[in-house]
């Protein structure tokens, strides 16, 4: 396939490779001015976006253009589950290099439908143009039933505080990938949930049905610097039991415990959940492991306790794009 000749030809191609995946709930999708998308009465709307570019959250050199593709919505698509909804449809935004539009084009549009239909979100439309580097920015729109959306502001003290998965395998991921000359076609686990992270949909959605989180986000920038923005939004703080924490096993335990603490890109959820609930959560939910890390104080600080049970501030360590270098 060769590169589009114009914009209107790239707007074609995308159109092409999302044609059969639709969804029912989009009257008007691709081709139009805008989106038409049937709001349903029973149904709270979920907006959120999301920025991934090059240089800051992907190199092009490194990464595949598939897992590219991937990782733009699933990222996106995280906060969807971090509120215990469902995904109904997206908008992108795509500036590119002109000499990106073919073979690499075609490879991003690979991974972003298979994303699209690992989350049942249907592209509804976007916007294209030309840059020097490589900018994405996905537009998610989602649906929960009214007054079962699970905010980070319902944490209360006592609350047992619980983190799905491993943390920090996404950070060290990201670490091997720099070593490596080619990406292997199976990726290791950390590599693999660098590349394409899973949201965490099926396990909010449950959450918020049973109403058994009490506050919940996702994990996207790190422990130390998403806990304390739940805190925050709840008024309360918290204690971390480090020995608790779900590590890789791929490193050593102090290396290990940093990343789980300040590793960014795990796409996991941290919630709460009152104790008189607590004996209610399993400890897998198909599949994934669900770890109870600390607990909910009425103090507003985060604080990390040793094996000793001697406790430390624990200060924001992850992702912040405005933090000086």
């Amino acid at each position: 396939m060769g590169k589009p000749r114009i914009e209107q030809d790239l707007i074609q191609l995308i159109e092409r490779a999302f044609r059969s995946s639709q969804s029912p709930a989009l009257t008007l999708s691709l081709g139009d001015d805008a989106a038409l998308w049937r709001r349903s009465r029973n149904k709270d709307t979920i907006l959120t976006c999301d920025w991934f570019l090059e240089g800051t959250h992907f190199l092009r050199q490194k990464h595949p253009p598939d897992a590219i593709g991937w990782k733009c919505l699933a990222r996106a698509v995280s906060d969807i589950a971090a509120m215990g909804g469902k995904p109904a449809c997206f908008l992108l935004s795509l500036a590119l290099p002109e000499e990106l539009t073919g073979k690499w084009l075609v490879g991003f549009l690979r991974g972003l439908r298979r994303a699209s239909r690992a989350t049942a979100c249907a592209l509804a439309g976007g916007d294209t143009t030309r840059n020097e580097r490589v900018l994405v920015s996905a537009t998610v729109l989602g649906e929960v039933s009214p007054g079962q959306a699970v905010l980070r502001s319902g944490a209360r003290p006592g609350d047992r505080l619980y983190a799905s998965g491993t943390l920090g395998e996404a950070e060290l991921g990201l670490a091997e990938l720099r070593r490596l000359q080619t990406i292997p076609r199976a990726p290791n686990a950390a590599l693999g949930k660098h590349l394409y992270p899973q949201p965490r949909l099926a396990l909010g959605q449950w959450l918020a049905h049973n109403r058994l989180a009490s506050a919940m986000m996702d994990l996207s920038d790190g422990l130390s610097t998403d806990l304390p923005r739940l805190c925050a939004a709840s008024r309360v703080g918290a204690t971390i039991a480090s020995s608790s924490l779900p590590l890789s096993s791929r490193t050593d335990r102090t290396r290990a415990l940093d990343l789980a603490l300040h590793g960014g890109d795990d796409y996991e959820l941290l919630f709460t959940v009152s104790p008189r609930k607590a004996s209610l959560l399993p400890s897998h939910f198909r599949g994934v492991k669900l770890t109870r890390i600390g607990k909910i104080t009425r103090q507003q600080k985060i604080l990390l306790e040793d094996s000793t049970g001697s406790t430390t501030l624990l200060r924001p360590g992850g992702w912040d794009p405005f933090r000086a270098s």
